[in-house]
C-alpha cells in the first residue's frame, strides 16, 4: 500500500481523547476489547469528521514482548477488510521506531463522505497473541444551517473512482444540478420522497434532483428504516445485512418465505433482475435463493427480495484478490539525459499499479511528457524520457498486495576524449586533417585557430559523424600554421594540436653533399627519438632528407628491412622526404626503427623508438571477500598489461543475478583495488565487474564475479538466564535473536571464563541448535561469566552476557513429592491392565527415591521402578490381584525426607452366586433365592442377572439385570411349562464368567379352559379381467429394440392375446411376450418402419373379457452431420 505524504493535522483529525464513552460498539461487538494488551495507543471510541475533509486514525503497538512482526487489519463492521479498498480514498501507513520498538499504524480517509460513517475495528495479531479495538466514525456536514443541502452534496462526488463503486452522473447532469439544486431541494424533502418511492423509481429521482451517489443515499436510507423494525408477515428469515465475496467467485443470497408457493422478485439497485447464466434464481420449498456466478466489480451493489408489498434488503461487497509483484524493480545509475525504464511484473493482467516518487504519486498528465506509463499484459513500466538531477531518489510501485522499490542515481555528464588530436607537419599544397573522438555522439563543438573560431570555406571543411569531429584543410598555406583547438559545446574541455608548415628552401648545393636526416622533434615525439602512437591510430612519419646526389633511404626494424610500398606498414618515397606509415597501429608494431640514408658523399643514420599505447587489459580475479547487511567488499587484481600508459583507476558495475542491466557504482575514477559496494538489498544475489582506465581509455569489462549475497549476522540472543546450578554444571536458557535476517540462524556457541580472566572457553564443540545448554565440568565454588553467541553464514553475532558472574555451587533444596491429584484417592485397575505411574518430585542435590509396599521393600520381579532427577516411575506390565496394596514413595536427601502413599486396588470378575433354588410358585409367578459368591473379585458386588429357560426349548431369557438383592420373583410365566433358572453376579469388572444353576424347577400348572373359535367362511376371489395400467402410445427409432407394457388383474388367471392391427401375433421370434405377476410386456426386437401400427392386448377368463390398445410409430434415424448442413 502506498505511503501517503505526511500531512500537518487535517481538518478532520481525530481528537486525542474519546468524547463519547457510551458510544455503541460496531455491529454488536463490545467496546475496546483487550485480549492481550498489545495496543499502546488505541483509536478514540467516537470520532467526528467533517464532510469533504481528511481523517487520520492512529494506533500504536508495543512489540517488546513479541517474537514476530505484528500484523494489522483495518475492518469495517465485522467482516469487511479495508486493505482491499486501498487507493485514492483510503491510504494505509506503517512505521517502526527501533528505539522504543513501537509500531505505528495509520489509516487515512481522504475527502470524507457520509458513506464513511459506521463502526470500524482495528485488529492486531502476532503468532498466538491478538488484540482489537473498535471505534465509531461520524461524518457531519460542513455547515449546520444548511444540513439538508450538505447531506445531498456529500453524495455528489465528481472525482469518484474505481474504489467508490457507486453511480456517477456528474458529467451528464452538471448543468441540471446547478439549476435544480437551488430551486427544488428547499421545497421537497428528497429523503421522504425516497422513503415512499418504489425502488424502480430511485434512478428517476436521482436524475430529477441531481443525486450522483444514489447507492450512498440508499445506504443512509436503509439505516433510517432500520430504526423502526417491522414484523415481516411474508418472510420467515430475511437476507443477511451484507455479503462479501472475492472477485470471480460465486455467491448465494438466501432467504425463507412464509408461503412456499409465493413468487418473489429480485432487484439490483432498484432494477429487476432477469434470470440468465449469471443470475440463477431457485425455489426450494420455503427457501428462495439468488446465485450470482463469476462476480465482478459491477455486482458490488444493493439487492432486494420482494414478496408483494414486503421486501428485504442486503448489500454485496466484491473484494478484488490481492495482486502481488512477481518481478521486482531494478536500481538505475545513469547520467543526465539518459532514458530510464523502471519495469515490474504483477500476478494478474490488467491490475492497478500506483507509481510513487518518494512520497509523491505519479499520475498521467497531458501537459507533462516527463513520465510515461506503459502496460503490456502483466508488465508495467514507468519511463523517464530524459533523466535530470531532480529525478534522483527512490521510486515505488504499489499494488493492493505488494510493494517494490528501486533507486535512481543521476550523474552529471562527463565527456571522455577517446582519441586526441595529433600534431601535424605538412608541406605547401598538401592536405592537413585534424581528427578527434569523444564519448558522446550527440555532442557538437567548434574549432579555433590561435583562439579565433575557424570559419568553413571551400578550402576548410568541418565534419561531425557520430563521435568523430574532423577539420580538413586543403592546399595548406604558410598562414595555416598555428595551434588548433576543438571545444565541445556545454563542456569545460578543449582538445588542441599544432599544425607545422614545412617550408621548401632552395639553396645552392654543391654537387657532392653528404646525406643528412632532419628529424622533426615536435608533434608525437616524446623525446628526441621516441614516438607514442595510440593503438588503432595511423602513424605517418615524414623525415626530411638532404644530400647531393639524392641519397638512398632504407628503413629497418631490428634486422628486418622494410621494403613494402603498400600494405599496413609501408615506406613512401618522395623528393627530399621519406614517409614511414603504419595503418591501425598494433602492440606488435612497438620497437626500434632505424633509417639509413646513403649517397656517394657519405652516410647518415637515425634510430626512432615507436611506442604503442592502448587501453589496458581487463582486471582479473574479481571476488567478494566479505559481506554485510547491505554492503559487500570487492577485491580484484590489476590488469596484466596496463596498455603502455599508467593506470588512472577503475570503474565498477553491479547487477542482480538473473538481470541483464548493469548499474554503475562510481563515475569518478577509483584508484585502489578494493571497493566496498553499499546500498544493496539483503538476501538478493549480486554480481560485480570492473573496468580499468588509463590515459587512452576504458578497458573491456572483467569476468563477472561469483554471485554473492549481502547478509548480516544476527542480533544478539535475548533473555539469557541461569536455569539451574550444581557443583559442576550450569544450565543456561535464552531466546532467539530479535533480528535474524536472510542468512537464517545456524546455531549458538556458548562460552565461559573465570571472573577476572579475558580468555573465553568454548563449552560446545558443535553448534547448539536449541535455546538451552548445560555447561559441564565447571570448578566448584568458582565465579564464572557466561555468554552466548548466535552464528549464521555471515558470522558471529554480538554476544549476550549475564549481568553478573555465577557461583558454581549446589543449592540445597528440601525434598518435596508432588503427588498427582488422581493418585490421592484409591487407584483401581482391572486384572491384566498396564499400570504406569509417574510421580514428580523436587530437591537438590538429587534425592534418593525408595518404594515400599505395605511397609516392605518392593519385589523387583513384580514391579519395575525407574528413578530420574525429577521423577520416579512405577510400572506393572500386567496387573494381578496380588499387586493390590498400599505403595509408599520415600524421598531422602541426607537427613531430610518426604513421603507419599498410593492405595492400588486390582479388581477381577466375581465368582458365581451360591445355593440358587426356587422357594415358591403361585399362579404365573415363581420366587427364587441365592447366596452371594465366595469370590467378590476384590471389590463390591454391584448386582445380579437372573435368567429363565423353558425345559422344552432350553433357550435362556433374561428376567432381571442389575438386581441388588439376593432374591427375585419371575412373573408372566406360561401355563403348562416347566422352568429352570440361573444367576450371574456382577461387580466393577463385569459379569461373572459362570452362572449358578437352580437345583429345582418351577412348574406352572394348567387350569380348565375352553377355546371358542370363530366360524370360517371361504372368500370368493373370482374377478373378471381388468387392466390396471393401459398401453401408452410410443414413438421409437428404427433399429433400436423397444417394449410396450401394461398390467392386468383377474381370477381365474386370464388368457393373454397380443394383436397387431387386429391380427394375432403368433410364434414370431421378432416378438417376445411375457407375463410376470400380472405385468404384461411385448418386446419388439429391432423394429422397422413396417412394424408401425396399432397394438392391442386382450385378457380373457370365464367371467369376461378386457382389451387395451396403443399406437406405435417407428421413425428412421437422422444423420447429425446432414442435419447441421441443412
Amino acid at each position: 500500500m502506498p505511503e501517503p505524504v505526511p500531512e500537518e493535522k487535517p481538518e478532520g483529525q481525530a481528537p486525542e481523547e474519546p468524547t463519547a464513552e457510551d458510544a455503541p460498539p460496531a455491529d454488536g461487538e463490545s467496546g475496546n476489547t483487550s485480549l492481550s494488551g498489545l495496543f499502546v495507543e488505541k483509536p478514540p471510541e467516537s470520532i467526528v469528521g467533517i464532510a469533504g475533509g481528511d481523517l487520520t486514525i492512529i494506533a500504536k503497538v508495543d512489540s517488546t514482548t513479541l517474537t514476530r512482526k505484528p500484523t494489522m487489519k483495518w475492518l469495517k463492521g465485522k467482516w469487511m477488510d479495508l486493505g482491499s479498498k486501498a487507493g485514492k480514498h483510503m491510504q494505509f501507513k506503517e512505521t517502526y521506531d527501533r528505539n522504543t520498538k513501537i509500531y505505528t499504524y495509520e489509516m487515512k480517509i481522504i475527502k470524507l463522505v457520509a458513506g464513511d460513517s459506521g463502526g470500524f475495528r482495528c485488529e492486531v495479531t502476532a503468532k498466538d497473541k491478538c488484540d482489537s479495538s473498535t471505534f465509531e466514525i461520524s461524518v457531519e456536514a460542513a455547515q449546520q444551517d444548511t444540513q439538508q443541502a450538505d447531506i445531498l452534496s456529500a453524495f455528489k462526488r465528481a472525482d469518484g473512482g474505481e474504489d467508490d463503486g457507486n453511480l456517477d452522473f456528474s458529467a451528464l447532469l452538471k448543468a441540471t444540478k446547478k439549476k435544480k439544486m437551488v430551486k427544488e431541494i428547499p421545497e421537497i424533502d428528497v429523503w421522504e420522497l425516497l422513503k415512499s418511492a418504489h425502488p424502480s423509481e430511485y434512478e428517476k429521482i436521482a436524475f430529477e434532483y441531481g443525486i450522483t451517489d444514489l447507492r450512498g443515499m440508499l445506504k443512509r436510507l436503509k439505516k433510517m428504516k432500520v430504526v423502526e423494525p417491522k414484523h415481516s408477515e411474508a418472510f420467515l428469515k430475511r437476507l443477511d445485512s451484507c455479503y462479501s465475496v472475492e472477485k470471480g467467485k460465486k455467491i448465494v443470497l438466501r432467504c425463507e418465505v412464509v408461503d412456499p408457493d409465493v413468487q418473489v422478485k429480485w432487484l439490483k439497485n432498484g432494477q429487476e433482475i432477469k434470470p440468465s447464466a449469471k443470475y440463477i434464481m431457485e425455489c426450494l420449498g420455503n427457501v428462495r435463493t439468488l446465485t450470482i456466478n463469476r462476480t465482478s466489480l459491477a455486482d458490488d451493489a444493493a439487492y432486494e427480495c420482494v414478496v408483494g408489498e414486503d421486501k428485504c434488503f442486503t448489500e454485496v461487497f466484491v473484494k478484488e484478490p490481492p495482486v502481488t509483484i512477481t518481478k521486482l524493480m531494478d536500481d538505475y545509475h545513469v547520467v543526465v539525459g539518459e532514458r530510464v525504464e523502471f519495469e515490474i511484473e504483477v500476478s494478474e493482467e490488467g491490475a492497478h499499479v500506483m507509481w510513487f516518487f518518494e512520497d509523491i504519486e505519479l499520475v498521467k498528465d497531458k501537459d507533462s511528457t516527463k513520465f510515461r506509463f506503459k502496460k503490456d499484459g502483466i508488465k508495467h513500466t514507468l519511463i523517464i524520457l530524459e533523466a535530470t538531477l531532480d529525478d534522483i531518489g527512490m521510486y515505488h510501485a504499489w499494488t493492493n498486495g505488494g510493494h517494490t522499490k528501486g533507486e535512481l542515481e543521476v550523474e552529471e555528464k562527463q565527456l571522455e576524449v577517446l582519441q586526441d588530436i595529433a600534431d601535424l607537419t605538412v608541406r605547401a599544397t598538401d592536405q592537413a586533417l585534424f581528427k578527434c573522438e569523444v564519448s558522446d555522439e550527440k555532442v557538437t563543438g567548434k574549432w579555433f585557430k590561435d583562439g579565433v573560431e575557424v570559419v568553413a570555406s571551400d578550402r576548410i571543411k568541418m565534419t561531425h559523424i557520430g563521435r568523430f569531429h574532423r577539420l580538413l584543410i586543403d592546399n595548406v598555406k604558410p598562414e595555416d600554421a598555428g595551434d588548433y583547438t576543438f571545444i565541445p559545446d556545454g563542456y569545460a574541455l578543449s582538445i588542441s594540436a599544432k599544425l607545422n608548415f614545412l617550408e621548401i628552401k632552395v639553396d645552392y648545393v654543391p654537387r657532392q653533399d653528404p646525406p643528412k636526416i632532419h628529424l622533426d622533434t615536435t608533434g608525437n615525439m616524446v623525446s628526441q627519438n621516441t614516438i607514442i602512437v595510440v593503438a588503432g591510430n595511423k602513424l605517418r612519419l615524414d623525415v626530411e632528407i638532404t644530400g647531393e646526389p639524392a641519397p638512398t633511404c632504407v628503413w629497418t626494424k631490428g634486422d628486418k628491412q622494410i621494403t613494402e610500398n603498400e600494405g599496413r606498414i609501408r615506406v613512401e618515397a618522395r623528393k627530399d622526404l621519406s614517409c614511414f606509415v603504419i595503418e591501425g597501429a598494433e602492440r606488435e608494431d612497438e620497437g626500434n626503427y632505424t633509417i639509413c640514408v646513403t649517397n656517394p658523399a657519405g652516410e647518415d643514420k637515425a634510430m626512432i623508438f615507436v611506442k604503442i599505447v592502448d587501453v589496458p587489459d581487463p582486471p582479473e580475479n574479481v571476488r567478494c571477500t566479505s559481506v554485510g547487511e547491505d554492503c559487500g567488499t570487492i577485491l580484484w587484481d590489476a590488469p596484466v598489461f596496463d596498455g603502455g600508459a599508467p593506470l588512472k583507476g577503475y570503474l565498477m558495475e553491479r547487477k542482480k543475478k538473473g538481470s541483464s542491466r548493469w548499474t554503475k557504482l562510481n563515475f569518478d575514477v577509483y584508484e585502489p583495488t578494493t571497493y566496498e559496494a553499499k546500498r544493496m538489498i539483503e538476501g538478493v544475489y549480486y554480481e560485480m565487474r570492473v573496468f580499468a582506465i588509463n590515459s587512452i581509455g576504458l578497458s573491456q569489462p572483467s569476468l563477472t564475479s561469483k554471485p554473492f549475497m549481502p547478509i548480516a549476522a544476527t542480533s544478539e540472543p535475548i533473555r539469557l538466564s541461569v536455569h539451574d546450578v550444581t557443583d559442576s554444571t550450569c544450565t543456561l536458557k535464552w531466546l532467539a535473536p530479535e533480528k535474524i535476517g536472510a542468512g537464517g540462524l545456524d546455531g549458538y556457541i556458548i562460552e565461559y571464563c573465570k571472573e577476572g580472566d579475558t580468555e573465553w572457553v568454548v563449552a560446545n564443540q558443535e553448534l547448539c541448535e536449541r535455546q538451552g545448554f548445560v555447561v559441564r565440568g565447571l570448578p566448584v565454588g568458582e565465579k564464572i561469566d557466561f555468554r552466548v553467541v548466535a552464528v549464521n553464514i555471515a558470522g558471529r553475532s554480538p554476544p549476550a552476557s549475564l549481568g553478573q558472574p555465577v557461583t558454581i555451587r549446589e543449592i540445597m533444596e528440601y525434598p518435596k513429592i508432588r503427588l498427582p491429584r488422581d493418585l490421592r484417592t484409591r487407584f483401581i485397575r482391572k486384572v491384566g491392565e498396564k499400570i504406569n505411574l509417574t510421580i514428580p518430585f523436587q530437591g537438590k542435590p538429587r534425592p534418593v527415591a525408595t518404594w515400599l509396599k505395605d511397609g516392605q521393600p518392593i519385589d523387583p520381579t513384580m514391579v519395575s521402578i525407574r528413578n530420574s532427577n525429577v521423577d520416579s516411575i512405577l510400572f506393572i506390565r500386567s496387573a494381578e490381584r496380588e499387586h493390590t496394596g498400599k505403595y509408599e514413595l520415600v524421598l531422602k536427601i541426607e537427613n531430610m525426607e518426604d513421603r507419599a502413599a498410593i492405595q492400588i486396588q486390582i479388581v477381577d470378575k466375581p465368582g458365581p452366586p451360591q445355593k440358587l433354588h426356587v422357594t415358591e410358585v403361585w399362579g404365573f409367578n415363581a420366587a427364587t433365592e441365592w447366596e452371594p459368591p465366595k469370590d467378590d473379585g476384590n471389590c463390591e458386588i454391584t448386582g445380579y442377572t437372573i435368567q429363565k429357560a423353558d425345559l422344552k426349548t432350553k433357550e435362556w431369557f433374561t428376567v432381571y439385570e442389575h438386581n441388588r438383592r439376593t432374591n427375585c420373583t419371575a412373573t408372566d410365566l406360561i401355563m403348562g411349562n416347566e422352568y429352570m433358572f440361573r444367576v450371574y453376579s456382577e461387580n466393577l469388572c463385569g459379569r461373572s464368567d459362570d452362572p449358578c444353576f437352580c437345583k429345582n424347577t418351577a412348574v406352572i400348572a394348567k387350569t380348565d379352559l375352553e377355546i371358542k373359535r370363530a366360524p370360517y367362511t371361504k372368500k370368493d376371489k373370482s374377478c373378471a379381467p381388468k387392466f390396471t395400467q393401459p398401453l401408452v402410445d410410443r414413438s421409437v427409432v428404427a433399429g433400436y429394440s423397444t417394449a410396450i407394457s401394461c398390467s392386468v388383474k383377474g381370477y381365474p388367471k386370464p388368457k393373454i392375446v397380443w394383436m397387431k392391427n387386429k391380427m394375432i401375433l403368433g410364434e414370431n421370434p421378432k416378438f417376445l411376450m411375457r407375463n410376470y405377476q400380472g405385468v404384461l410386456t411385448l418386446n419388439i426386437r429391432k423394429p422397422g418402419t413396417f412394424d408401425s401400427g396399432k397394438y392391442s392386448c386382450i385378457a380373457v377368463n370365464d367371467l369376461g373379457k378386457e382389451e387395451v390398445e396403443c399406437k406405435l410409430s417407428v421413425r428412421l434415424p437422422t444423420d447429425p452431420d446432414k442435419a447441421k448442413e441443412e
